[in-house]
């Protein structure tokens, strides 16, 4: 019987290196950042707020107010939704009080002429698509500013809406158009036009968080160079959300002028600010490539509820204007800030070498 051959020795193995705590650390750094990220903590601080308000303001918690509260939110939280993909992706439209403005007051003096409201509505969408449309075309053409170009639209779309109507208030719209846009869903708190927002939210939720164009959208935002290079179609894209934004505030303008049952050419007069402080407020990064809609749609809900708080316990409205803005100014400078202070951190740690040596041994 024939010998086996003896195997040749194992060549020595390299011990590893010893383990430290300083992995674990690591780790557990990490997951507190994850916990304590913006958005978190505005829905958090949504949630204490409406706490604290059901238990110590007196009518907060009862139905009509309730109702109240989320019917004057939903104009804001319409347009938030295409204003995230849209500053996500490094740009912004100030214009989208004036263009829902624009679709009452067209609303209003196509009603007036005896059209249907049937036909009125979509045509105050197509509308809104165009304005979106013509903003898109000078910010991804000529490469304007979208900051100046929607500041200038601002101007232009409620100057147009202010020719269409005039000084005229129409308010004799179909009852059944009238209910569903003060009306509630059976004996509940919740609007009926809660429904159509909840399935654009839907929408948005999927299409920016869990598809390419989302990640796309992220990209752009990030670094429009790098997408560009990387194949995605950076102009092509923006001026698909900036139609989009005149679409949704279009029809933003249609569900104030039924909710509120009067077309002017002054309605949404300030809306873009509230919308873009919510956005903001929510962990939306002005800069673009940062953001997630639960956080956008959290800090709607915050301002919303605040405001109407403020106005149960008699704040005023200039005051509750001079929050409003302050609010937006905190949302821009509080993330910066920081960012600063952990980037100037890590610098310190890493110009540190006793102490990392300290915290290896540890």
């Amino acid at each position: 019987m024939a010998e086996t051959p003896a195997r040749p020795p194992a060549p020595p193995s390299t011990p590893a290196p010893p383990r430290t705590s300083v992995l674990p650390r690591t780790s557990v750094l990490l997951r507190g950042r994850d916990v304590l990220r913006w958005d978190t903590a505005v829905g958090a601080l949504l949630l204490v707020l409406l706490v604290c308000s059901f238990s110590l303001v007196d009518n907060f918690g009862n139905a009509l107010n309730l109702s109240f509260l989320i019917g004057n939110t939903l104009p804001i939280a319409l347009i938030a939704l295409p204003m995230t993909m849209l500053v996500v992706s490094g740009e912004i439209d100030l214009s989208v009080g004036s263009t829902a403005g624009l679709a009452g007051a067209v609303m209003g003096r196509l009603w007036n002429a005896g059209m249907a409201i049937e036909t009125i509505i979509p045509l105050c969408v197509l509308l809104g698509l165009a304005c979106g449309l013509v903003n898109g075309l000078l910010v991804t053409r000529l490469g304007l500013p979208s900051l100046a170009v929607t500041i200038g639209t601002l101007a232009a779309y409620r100057g147009v809406a202010q020719i269409v109507l005039g000084a005229d208030s129409v308010t004799d719209f179909p009852q059944q158009y009238l209910d569903f846009g003060s009306g509630r869903i059976g004996g509940t708190f919740v609007p009926q036009a809660a429904i159509p927002w909840a399935a654009l939210l839907v929408i948005a939720v999927l299409v920016l968080h869990a598809t390419p164009l989302g990640r796309s959208l992220f990209a752009v935002g990030a670094c429009e160079e790098a997408a560009r290079f990387a194949g995605v179609r950076v102009r092509r894209i923006k001026l698909a959300l900036f139609a989009a934004t005149g679409a949704v505030s279009a029809l933003t303008g249609v569900f104030w002028a039924l909710h509120y049952a009067s077309a002017r050419y002054d309605n949404a007069t300030g809306l873009e600010l509230s919308v873009i402080a919510a956005v903001l407020l929510g962990g939306i990064d002005f800069d673009g490539g940062k953001g997630t809609l639960f956080g956008a749609m959290a800090g709607v809900f915050l301002l919303g509820a605040l405001q109407n708080v403020m106005s149960l316990v008699n704040v005023s409205a200039q005051s509750q204007t001079l929050i409003t803005g302050l609010l937006l100014v905190i949302s821009v400078l509080a993330p910066r800030v920081g960012r600063r202070v952990a980037a100037a951190r890590s610098r310190r740690r890493a110009a540190d070498p006793p102490a990392a040596k300290a915290l290896a041994t540890v």
